[in-house]
């Protein structure tokens, strides 16, 4: 914390510093990612090293899925009650561009703003979760184009109207048993806001720079720039031609970074 705010300036901003304390209502009795890590069978699925299923991919038992700060995205109106509207950052973003005018989209009455990612079949429904459960295969078309978190604007009017959250709980507390998805807060969230998203131009979120070629025309016009994937910018995994991209916004002459060998 004290790094971000000493190597950035925040002049004519205003930002507000919360912590989980602070939420006297995330608590187990109310959140079921919470209850569920009270469990010792979802303990040990997650957090120990032996486990009876050998095929389940060890990816799949990261325990950053179960992370409240992923999670936390699912309580913004609770987060921010007097809001209206809010434009949602990832971490591992780059804002090239104004973002101002993403608050006067129309959402045509839907609660979430996202870029669509279904040029491949392998962002469809289908990838995410699993059709051979009759709960997932009666309510979700299995070809219904995914979308990416992000880089997304939430009406939290509607939100609240359509009460999103409960329905985010109702398929958390469903997937107890990690049957509907195995990975991750997208499933869970593909689940939530289905038939509630509107497509957003894919200009204001430009996806992959963390594992694949992205198209360089796009990048150039893309708003926002995501570094999802594994190989992050700041690590020397980071695919080198992207970078440069996060890189001119990192001074790394700055004494905090220099303590810490960062470069």
């Amino acid at each position: 914390m004290t790094a971000w705010f000493g190597t950035n300036q925040f002049k004519g901003v205003t930002v507000e510093v919360q912590k989980f304390e602070d939420f006297k209502w995330l608590n187990a009795s109310y959140v079921p990612v919470l209850k569920q890590l009270q469990d010792a069978e979802t303990q040990s699925y997650y957090f120990s090293g032996h486990h009876d299923d050998e095929k389940t991919p060890i990816k799949f038992r990261n325990p950053k899925y179960l992370s409240m700060l992923n999670h936390l995205r699912f309580y913004i109106p609770e987060v921010f009650p007097a809001l209206k509207k809010i434009v949602f950052l990832d971490d591992d973003v780059v804002v090239q561009k104004d973002l101002s005018a993403l608050f006067s989209i129309d959402l045509n009455g839907n609660v979430n703003g996202a870029v669509e990612t279904c040029m491949e079949t392998f962002h469809r429904y289908h990838k995410y979760l699993n059709y051979s459960h009759p709960l997932i295969r009666e309510h979700f078309d299995p070809d219904a184009c995914g979308w990416a978190f992000g880089m997304n604007v939430f009406d939290l009017v509607e939100w609240r109207k359509r009460n999103v959250t409960s329905i985010y709980h109702y398929w958390q507390e469903k997937n107890v048993d990690r049957t509907l998805w195995k990975l991750g807060t997208l499933p869970p969230g593909l689940l939530t806001f289905y038939g509630l998203t509107e497509p957003l131009d894919p200009t204001w979120h430009v996806l992959g720079l963390g594992y694949t070629n992205v198209d360089p025309h796009l990048i150039e016009k893309g708003a926002v720039l995501h570094f999802n994937g594994n190989s992050k910018p700041w690590l020397k995994i980071g695919m080198e031609k992207y970078k440069p991209l996060w890189e001119k916004f990192v001074d790394y002459s700055h004494p905090l970074l220099q303590q810490c060998n960062f470069h």
